[in-house]
């Protein structure tokens, strides 16, 4: 299991950083948003991995981490896919903006001949 969410964080960070590089704006946008999805697997993974484990202490269970499962890289995760959601928002504006401004998607405002 950890293997494979090893994995999956790395291609994405890898295709993630392959977009970014491109001078298309939609594909850098593509890019950040694999590298988030990246950021959030990986945060999320510093809480170890348990499934069907309560987040919160439950009367009856010992409080210990055997028995629940830690909250803090969750709730830092669910703040960290509003942010992306929102900076993904903004971006896609700016790139539209840019667009109809300039008629062309590259992020320097340049053809493709340009040096």
């Amino acid at each position: 299991m950890e293997f494979a969410l090893a994995s999956i964080i790395g291609v994405l960070t890898a295709a993630g950083i392959y977009l970014l590089l491109r001078s298309r704006s939609f594909d850098v946008i593509l890019g950040l948003t694999l590298l988030s999805y990246a950021t959030n697997l990986l945060i999320f993974s510093a809480g170890r991995l348990a499934i069907g484990k309560p987040p919160v202490l439950v009367d009856g269970m010992a409080p210990t981490l055997a028995n629940h499962t830690d909250p803090l890289p969750q709730a830092l995760v669910l703040t960290a896919i509003v942010i992306a959601f929102a900076m993904t928002a903004v971006t896609i504006v700016i790139a539209v903006r840019s667009r109809s401004d300039n008629g062309s998607d590259h992020v320097d405002a340049g053809g493709e001949g340009m040096p």
